[in-house]
């Protein structure tokens, strides 16, 4: 027992031993150059810190953005069949229909214009291409192919649907038939002299 006091006693001697020279280092002149590099290393990573935070910072106002812009992607796809139907029950309305129920087809239409001022509301836009456009795989979808005289390979021949794009961001291709004409334009026939 009396080993274990002595031995406590001992430690505090050489807590007092280590704590003289701390004191002593804290009197001794610093030095210069361990100082230098020590400020300069704390300066790199307060910097390398501001760095990381403007990042974040930046990458979180995209985000946001992106969110805003693209956050009802989603919805939107749904809602594109609810346009198509519409469009379609208006094209299938013949002169009787529409004069017999003139405020039906009138509130599918106003239902139909609604639609498309809320997609562009939300930066919905349309691609509607016309036909002779060149074919733009990245915008259209070929649903066919067909030769079709006096038109160009590769240029548009019938438009089955609208296409629709979300900022910049395809949602639907525009569904479209394309010439595989061979010929650049067929020629064309002179008449005979006589």
């Amino acid at each position: 027992m009396s080993d274990e006091k002595e031995n406590g006693f001992l430690d505090d001697i050489d807590d007092s031993e280590e704590e003289l020279e701390l004191e002593e280092d804290i009197l001794a002149e610093p030095d210069l150059d361990k100082l230098i590099k020590e400020r300069d290393q704390l300066k790199d990573r307060l910097l390398r810190a501001f760095a990381e935070t403007e990042n974040l910072r930046k990458r979180a106002e995209r985000d946001r953005r992106d969110a805003e812009v693209y956050g009802g992607t989603k919805l939107a796809r749904d809602l594109l069949s609810v346009q198509d139907n519409l469009e379609r029950a208006l094209e299938n309305i013949d002169d009787d229909l529409r004069k017999e129920h003139s405020s039906m087809t009138e509130g599918l239409e106003l239902t139909l214009r609604e639609l498309l001022s809320v997609f562009e509301k939300h930066k919905i836009l349309t691609v509607a291409p016309e036909i002779g456009d060149k074919f733009n795989p990245k915008l259209h979808q070929a649903m066919f192919e067909a030769p079709v005289p006096n038109t160009t390979k590769g240029s548009i021949i019938q438009v089955m649907a609208s296409g629709f794009a979300i900022g910049d961001r395809l949602l639907r291709a525009a569904q479209v038939g394309v010439s595989s004409n061979p010929n650049k334009a067929a020629p064309v026939k002179e008449e005979a002299e006589g």
